[in-house]
């Protein structure tokens, strides 16, 4: 593979034998923002254990007096757990299987070039985001990756692969690779594997993705003119991830080389024609609300808007889901006990959260709400929503088979559209990639 490809094998970082896996793996950091007794949960449950707890900032912690604190002992663990030979490190691709209840999610462990990753608004590189980045969001997410010794990804990118050539054919093969980890997984995430992939499969799995990226597949795949660039890789979760990484890259570059590692990001890849990928809607939540929602939606949208309420969160929901294209809905919950579904006729958006994203900055904006968070969880939501000084905003899924379509034709999705899974069945941390070399200067640190 060379340096136009988009991605490369990886080197990883996996723990020790005698590491209980089950404490070590924790979920995405960027998990249960709005719910910090989770984290304090995840803290009592490993202790002083060997964990990737010790090795992320959970984001529900962002913004804290502390912050400059846990970075310090985040590079710290980090360090120490090299030195003290905790990790080993091992060459090529790793097949993943992560058991949900009944369901069987697969993925493939690469490493993808930030070189060929774009996230800025009409990006048409290799790689791609499917929803709007957050600049001011990158900022506390850079502090904690500069000077890192390790990455931890918890990033999933999608492929679309409908002939199922890249990473089911691993799968069928699974009783014959090498075992490498298997846990179960605390608080109910389910269960993970992971198989070290030869080399004849790594190649097969390699050749396959470069087919899916030949300029007459891909124009073919989404009805575009052949000459349009296309796109092999689109992130489905960890788009902040990701560009912080881009952005750090972009700003040391200059001064560590083009064949530093911190060039790549390990990432998990999987194919969004995979039956057991889910989707599920990212919902609003606002806190310190001082205006009624409903009202300034009225004021907005005028004619074009109606409100209903409904006796019950299951009502609010199938209604929400019920309704067609031609229409845009969402649930609002709160203030109190109170629950209704809006409507908006003759929406300028694809989606509903194209449409009320903007009424909802210009809210907080003028007043209305002092700020946002993106919920995952019909149940989080409404019951966050009850507290007071919130409103919840309940938002139906985007569906799975629309998404990349989307993607290439109109370009990245609305911020927060949507979440592969649930919190629970986000990515939890097993492997980590090394970021630094020995010899590395100030200019990363």
């Amino acid at each position: 593979m060379g340096t136009d490809t988009g991605f490369r094998l990886p080197r990883i970082y996996l723990p020790r034998p005698e590491v209980d896996l089950k404490k070590w793996a924790v979920v995405a950091c960027d998990q249960y923002t709005s719910e910090p007794e989770y984290w304090r949960k995840v803290e009592r449950e490993v202790a002083d254990a060997p964990s990737s707890l010790h090795l992320i900032f959970p984001e529900a912690y962002l913004g804290s007096a502390d912050a400059p604190a846990r970075i310090r002992k985040i590079q710290e663990s980090m360090r120490s757990y090299l030195t003290n030979a905790l990790l080993y490190e091992r060459a090529g691709a790793i097949y993943v299987e992560r058991t949900l209840g009944q369901r069987i999610r697969r993925g493939l462990m690469l490493e993808l070039d930030l070189e060929h990753y774009d996230f800025g608004t009409g990006s048409t590189s290799l790689i791609r985001p499917t929803e709007g980045t957050m600049i001011a969001r990158l900022a506390p997410r850079i502090e904690v990756r500069r000077g890192a010794e390790l990455e931890l990804p918890h990033i999933l990118v999608l492929i679309d692969d409908p002939a199922h050539t890249v990473i089911e054919p691993l799968g069928a093969a699974r009783q014959t690779l090498q075992k490498l980890y298997e846990t179960d997984l605390m608080f109910d995430g389910g269960r993970v594997a992971g198989y070290a992939v030869d080399a004849a499969r790594s190649d097969r799995a390699v050749q396959a993705l470069l087919a899916l990226a030949r300029p007459q597949a891909f124009a073919a795949r989404y009805g575009v003119p052949v000459e349009t660039p296309p796109m092999l890789f689109a992130v489905g979760d960890g788009n902040h991830s990701l560009a912080t990484a881009k952005s750090l890259w972009d700003s040391v570059k200059g001064a560590v080389g083009m064949n530093h590692p911190s060039r790549y990001a390990l990432v998990e890849v999987e194919n969004i024609h995979d039956p057991a990928l889910e989707f599920a809607p990212i919902h609003r939540l606002l806190f310190g609300v001082s205006a009624d929602v409903r009202d300034a939606l009225a004021e907005t949208f005028g004619s074009r808007f109606s409100c209903t309420d409904v006796p019950s969160a299951a009502a609010m929901r199938q209604r929400v889901h019920a309704t067609r294209d031609a229409r845009h809905a969402a649930g609002v919950i709160g203030p109190g006990a109170r629950l209704s579904v809006i409507e908006i006729a003759s929406p300028q958006s694809t989606l509903a959260v194209g449409t009320l994203q903007p009424f909802i900055d210009r809210f907080i904006e003028q007043g209305g709400a002092t700020h946002i968070d993106y919920v995952h969880g019909d149940d989080v939501l409404e019951r966050l929503a009850s507290n007071d000084g919130n409103v919840g905003i309940h938002l139906a899924a985007v569906g799975k088979s629309d998404l990349l379509r989307m993607v290439v034709h109109e370009g990245a999705l609305p911020r927060k559209t949507f979440s592969m899974g649930e919190a629970n069945e986000k990515r939890f941390y097993i492997e980590a990639r090394r970021i630094s070399k020995p010899d590395d200067t100030a200019a990363t640190r």
